[in-house]
């Protein structure tokens, strides 16, 4: 099996648009893991995809504006809101590179149980907001419903520089043209685009997380491996095809 090359920019044009929808300020927490620790986690069809050996669990905090269907305006009010996601790394047999999903903690009801319905992710609904001053943010998080409840994340990070070439690992972590999910007796494959990401240095100044394990994860050994933010990127899905 060949695997695709990790592309800065996307390559597959997304026709027609399933899903528009715009990410702010994100800030990206990773810590390199073996892949035979997490490949049990993965859909069937999907393996863990590794760099230099490795593969990551990601925390993602951040901002989801303007949800809508095709290229329409977003949906009002239910389509912005505060999400935190904890996702791993996978590969498919076609070599498409993509993420999995293990937990996404959203802080508006519907949107979740939308998403649970129609492709099964693993949205949680939960209380969340994102404090700013100057150059440093705190992302916070406690999940409602469905469990634990009771989860909660804290991180606070700040803000530095941009970076004008991201090495190959802030590539391989942030350049994801899809997500792998499983749903109704299939693991499905829906592609994304957006522009490459503007990226800048973060420093990571707490954190208190109960996200990670609470998606069967086991608990991260030491503080992130990286650290980055971006102010964020336009998205658009497309819908999902079976693996065969």
């Amino acid at each position: 099996m060949e695997i695709e090359p990790v592309e800065h920019s996307p390559v597959r044009a997304i026709r027609p648009a399933w899903l528009a929808q715009r990410w702010h300020d994100l800030t990206f927490l990773h810590w390199a893991v073996p892949p035979e620790r997490v490949a049990p986690l993965l859909p069937a069809g999907t393996r863990p995809d590794t760099i230099d050996g490795l593969t990551y669990v990601g925390l993602i905090g951040f901002r989801m504006v303007g949800l809508g269907f095709g290229r329409g305006p977003g949906i009002p009010y239910f389509g912005t809101f505060w999400e935190t996601n904890v996702r791993l790394y996978s590969v498919d047999g076609a070599g498409r590179r993509a993420v999995v999903f293990r937990s996404l903690d959203a802080s508006r009801l519907v949107p979740v149980l939308v998403a649970q319905l129609s492709l099964r992710l693993p949205y949680k609904w939960s209380a969340m907001r994102l404090d700013r001053a100057g150059d440093t943010l705190t992302y916070r998080c406690r999940r409602r419903w469905p469990g634990p409840a009771g989860a909660s994340s804290r991180m606070t990070v700040r803000v530095g520089a941009p970076i004008p070439e991201p090495t190959p690992l802030e590539h391989f972590l942030t350049a994801r043209w899809g997500l792998h999910t499983r749903a109704y007796g299939h693991t499905r494959h829906l592609p994304n685009w957006h522009p490459r990401w503007p990226l800048h240095r973060a420093e990571l100044l707490h954190l208190d997380d109960e996200l990670v394990t609470a998606a069967g994860l086991p608990a991260p050994d030491g503080p992130p491996v990286s650290v980055l933010h971006s102010p964020g990127v336009p998205v658009v899905f497309g819908g999902p095809t079976a693996l065969p």
